[in-house]
């Protein structure tokens, strides 16, 4: 049987139960081979103490009683004992005994998972996500094989903050091939998506003086809050029919402005031509910084898409895109293409916030830019998000007749704006989440103008088959039947 310890009477712990228990967790490190027994029994005994199984105060047996009771060498405990005291999880004083710290706190079990989802909807309209089952990952796998079979040695070191000249050489040709921009390799940062390059340009803005930005309004509320992380606030301005309206930007003495011309976040019109000349015309006059996100600017379905506006005037726009819309959001890959006099301040920056992103993933998506494969993948999306968007305006004719759907055919998103009769707003609401149906109305994403009774939301279909759109535009009708049905009983 096993030797257990005895509590101080100060500490007022009875040792005997923990330990026992405790004792269950180093039986196999003591059963491990010879060459690991010592650094497997310092990793059980840790654990106990971590896991709360040893409890501070307990008091441990001698390193003669534990070494017999584990069948180890009595050195084997006593190394143990003094590398943990050293650590701080035990406690010893010279004829006293050897004791669980008190400086330990239990670990807490498991790991959160706070990726943002809808729990238990049964069809989930929010926007903002793509595919994720359209990834490429037979072509991707096959070019980090590749890839990684010839990278240099030198290439996994701490890369250039700016990215890879490889990948650098590939977005650029790729951008100004395919958006329109002015993109000079050596002025192109990449970046863990557009979050980070806003974010790098706000602490670039803050050290210039910059203390507000204005944003769009209606936008997208991650703009706020990435501003606010580098200590800038955000002055809401209001759009029109064209864009981001003249009269209020010019009043509200901002220097900045973040933007999404070529497809507004959420409205989904895009900037007119006039609109955009205004703009550029502000920032001219102010010496003034216009950041164009330029989120989902390759997916335009009805025309070819709009050149990018930095294309216009690279020295006064700061151009951002991902391939978190095309490939995955969770490949974390962006880029950033600011005026030249900003270059080497957000390069400095990027340095200090993380040494660059990985090297790995930055030679694969040159390569599988470089070898086509990016190209073919957006014309694979587009393809399959056009069909999807006429799925969804076709299911919402026929079980919300009436409805009317503004902004471009474009992006992963749509904006429906119901007949008054399916108001008010908070009702409907009620009723699809009742339903198990997820959903963002316009208004949470600014100040819109709304009669009483209007429902206007903004749905996103790109990561929903064509048979969950229509089920779920069903399942949302069916809601608003039954309840009506059963509100008149």
């Amino acid at each position: 049987m096993m030797s257990s310890g005895t509590s101080s009477p100060s500490d007022g712990v009875e040792s005997g139960e923990s330990v026992s228990a405790a004792w269950e967790l180093l039986l196999p490190a003591a059963a491990t081979p010879a060459r690991r027994r010592g650094r497997a029994l310092q990793s059980a005994l840790r654990e106990a103490v971590r896991s709360g199984r040893l409890v501070p105060g307990t008091r441990l047996p001698s390193s003669r009683a534990l070494a017999v009771d584990l069948r180890v060498s009595r050195g084997l405990v006593t190394e143990a004992y003094e590398q943990l005291t050293a650590e701080g999880y035990l406690r010893s004083g010279r004829g006293a005994g050897t004791w669980v710290s008190g400086a330990v706190r239990a670990a807490t079990p498991g790991a959160r998972d706070l990726a943002p989802r809808a729990p238990g909807a049964r069809a989930d309209f929010r926007p903002g996500t793509p595919d994720l089952s359209l990834f490429p990952r037979s072509a991707w796998a096959a070019t980090y094989r590749s890839v990684l079979g010839r990278l240099p040695h030198s290439a996994l070191g701490y890369p250039d903050p700016r990215g890879l000249p490889e990948l650098r050489e590939a977005l650029a040709a790729l951008l100004v091939r395919r958006r329109g921009v002015v993109a000079d390799p050596e002025r192109l940062v990449v970046c863990s998506g557009v979050a980070q390059a806003t974010t790098l340009l706000g602490f670039v803005l803050r050290g210039r003086g910059v203390r507000t930005v204005g944003v769009e309004d209606p936008g997208s509320p991650e703009h706020a809050a990435l501003f606010a992380a580098a200590g800038i606030a955000t002055t809401g301005l209001p759009l029109d029919d064209e864009g981001l309206a003249a009269e209020p930007l010019v009043r509200s003495g901002v220097r900045a402005v973040m933007t999404t011309p070529a497809h507004q976040f959420p409205t989904g019109i895009a900037y007119s031509a006039a609109c955009r000349s205004r703009l550029l015309d502000w920032a001219r006059a102010t010496d003034g910084l216009v950041v164009e996100d330029d989120y989902d600017g390759d997916f335009r379905y009805d025309r070819a898409p709009v050149g990018a506006l930095q294309g216009l005037d690279p020295e006064h726009v700061a151009y951002t895109g991902s391939v978190s819309k095309s490939l995955a959001p969770g490949l974390r890959l962006g880029w950033l293409l600011a005026p030249a006099r900003m270059t080497d301040e957000i390069v400095a920056r990027k340095r200090t916030m993380d040494l660059g992103n990985p090297a790995v993933d930055q030679a694969v998506l040159a390569d599988f830019i470089s070898r086509g494969g990016y190209d073919r993948q957006l014309r694979r999306c587009q393809r399959t998000y056009r069909g999807r968007r006429d799925t969804l305006t076709s299911a919402l004719a026929e079980h919300f007749p009436g409805t009317e759907v503004s902004g471009i055919a474009a992006g992963l998103h749509i904006i429906a704006r119901l007949p008054e009769r399916y108001g008010p707003e908070p009702v409907f609401m009620a009723r699809a989440a009742a339903a198990g149906v997820a959903l963002r109305p316009l208004g949470d994403f600014g100040t819109v103008p709304t009669t009483d009774r209007a429902v206007s939301l903004v749905l996103g279909y790109a990561h929903l088959t064509p048979q969950d759109i229509t089920r779920g535009v069903r399942l949302l009708a069916a809601a608003q039947r039954h309840e009506k049905r059963a509100g008149h009983r």
